[in-house]
């Protein structure tokens, strides 16, 4: 996600992207089932409950594909769905339990073939009573119709817009859902800790586009289909409906890339087409770019999202955020895709993780941009610290009612400055690059941040990356 802020170096070469295969996706309908889920083997995670947002996820559920066939109608604002989930049970479970808008009517249920019952309660919980034993596969596949709507948002920035999924006055559909929301959307394990493979079926109205995180993966009269071969965490999955028009690219060493915009986005896309340039500067800086293909979509919102392979924009205007910002909220986005995508939080207290590494590359990126000199790059991450610390707290524990405040992007940034400058330019980025590879499609926390970080430098650096993490007020910086 994006800061709500506005501001504003060593080449390795860097190995090839490993090639990927993408395939027609199956129809849910006919989603295999549990004998069949060594195939999806790529999406198996270890749960943990959230400890900033405990009511939302099942840490007993690991979800391991996720085949989505939706249906949007304009005409009557309906979304008509099905799910298939192939998971697994991480403990004995008297019931399956998923985050879903209980808005929905739930058509039908089966698991294994069978049908069963399936209620939805007011928590938006989808309960269905059938009980799992610890190590347990199941094929639990929900029919369902509804009209969409996106819940609060658990933040005070004014930038950020109700989760999930919204329609527009003229019958549009996007999303944005950090840190949760997909269940507005789809029965889900609605935390960032469990990682799936999707399969993305969008079916539009005459004349409109269904776009959605992955690769494009095919389509059939209205029907596009979208898939990944890396596991993806529930809020960095992405839906779009409208009168998009796709325009396609490539990348650093042949990298696919899509644009999807609309006929009012042009200055959009004069942006978008700097992608490439975006993601080969990262690239010298923190790797190769982790997955088959990236892009972006369009949509009617004052925000950005990272969602995986194809990030989320908000439009620059006339009520948008303007051609500046919206260059560096993009970059940001893109340097999520190594920090945030691939190697994502296992629980949102660790959301710094995330932002700091973000809005870091997004500061160096301005800083060649503007030619800043050090010294001055040194001053303004100090008094932005200082500033953000004061006004939200330390970065290493996030309030609950606060999501995304600017101190874990700020603070979080500073404490990485902090450790280039005890290390050097050399070890640091060597550090950066192995983080995204050596942690590659997992989840992380500090404790295996701290351990990555001595290992790679050779330093001790536990009590410097603690301390600018947990400090009320600003310690004291390296000289």
């Amino acid at each position: 996600m994006l800061a709500a802020v506005a501001v504003g170096g060593c080449d390795d070469p860097t190995p090839q992207r490993a090639p990927s295969s993408p395939t027609m996706s199956p129809s849910p309908a006919s989603s295999p089932g549990p004998a069949d889920i060594a195939r999806w083997a790529a999406g198996r995670s270890d749960p943990v409950p959230d400890t900033i947002y405990p009511s939302r996820g099942n840490a007993g559920l690991d979800v391991l594909h996720y085949g989505l066939d939706l249906t949007w109608s304009q005409q009557t604002r309906t979304l008509t769905g099905t799910a298939a989930l192939q998971l697994r049970a991480t403990a004995d479970l008297p019931r399956i339990t998923l985050d879903f808008l209980h808005d929905y009517v739930i058509d039908s249920v089966t698991v294994n073939g069978k049908s069963v019952s399936g209620s939805t309660s007011p928590q938006d919980k989808l309960t269905v009573p059938t009980p799992l034993t610890k190590d347990a596969a199941a094929a639990v596949v929900v029919r369902y119709h509804g009209t969409p709507r996106p819940i609060a948002d658990p933040s005070k920035r004014t930038d950020i817009e109700p989760l999930g999924l919204t329609v527009t006055p003229t019958g549009e559909l996007w999303t944005m859902q950090e840190p949760y929301g997909a269940l507005t959307w789809y029965p889900v394990n609605d935390q960032p800790s469990d990682k799936a493979l999707y399969d993305i079926a969008v079916t539009a109205p005459a004349g409109w586009v269904g776009v959605a995180s992955g690769t494009p993966a095919g389509t059939s009269g209205q029907t596009n289909r979208y898939t990944t071969t890396d596991p993806v965490s529930s809020y960095l999955t992405t839906v779009a409906v409208g009168p998009f028009k796709k325009e396609e690219a490539n990348g650093p060493r042949g990298l696919p890339l899509t644009y999807w915009v609309r006929p009012q986005d042009a200055d959009e896309l004069e942006v978008a087409r700097e992608s490439p340039a975006m993601i080969a500067w990262l690239e010298q800086r923190f790797g190769p770019y982790p997955f088959a293909s990236g892009g972006l979509v369009v949509v009617d919102s004052r925000s950005a999202m990272e969602t995986q392979q194809l990030v989320t924009m908000g439009q620059m205007g006339p009520v948008g955020i303007g051609r500046p910002r919206f260059e560096r909220n993009l970059l940001h986005e893109y340097a999520h895709q190594w920090f945030g995508d691939t190697v994502s939080p296992k629980t949102w207290k660790d959301v710094w993780l995330n932002e700091g590494w973000a809005y870091y590359a997004q500061v160096l990126w301005q800083q060649d941009k503007d030619h800043t000199p050090n010294a001055d790059l040194d001053q303004m991450m100090l008094t932005e610290d200082a500033a953000d610390r004061k006004e939200s707290g330390p970065p290493g524990t996030p309030r609950a009612d606060s999501f995304a405040a600017r101190n874990v992007y700020t603070c979080a940034a500073a404490m990485l400055h902090q450790i280039r400058k005890t290390v050097g330019d050399t070890a640091f980025f060597t550090m950066a690059r192995g983080w995204s590879q050596e942690h590659r499609n997992g989840s992380a926390d500090r404790a295996t941040f701290i351990a990555y970080v001595n290992k790679s430098t050779g330093r001790d650096l536990t009590a410097l990356i603690n301390t600018w993490l947990d400090s009320t007020t600003q310690p004291r910086p390296v000289t």
